[in-house]
């Protein structure tokens, strides 16, 4: 099963995790960390896909994803073989 770990510290409190997560376990603490925010936090952690949109839509780099099992993916993040397509110029 793939868990979810916050760094708490690092969070300032956008919740850009808790609005991208498919099923809605992330939400904001009561607590305060020490930049003075309100930090995400896993309500849910036996419901996480491990999609990692968490992780992939967070400004901070506060959230790391592990799986231990198959991760189900939503997207495909990176083209295949890591190579960009032929057809895109940047």
């Amino acid at each position: 099963m793939p868990s979810i770990k916050v760094e708490k510290d690092r969070c300032k409190g956008c919740e850009m995790c808790t609005h991208y997560c498919p099923t809605q376990i992330l939400g904001m603490s009561r607590e305060i960390n020490v930049k003075g925010y309100f930090y995400a936090q896993v309500n849910d952690p036996g419901r996480c896909l491990g999609c990692m949109l968490c992780a992939i839509t967070c400004p901070d780099v506060a959230i790391v994803v592990h799986g231990t099992a198959v991760q189900y993916r939503m997207f495909d993040y990176f083209p295949a073989g890591g190579k960009q397509p032929a057809g895109d110029k940047v």
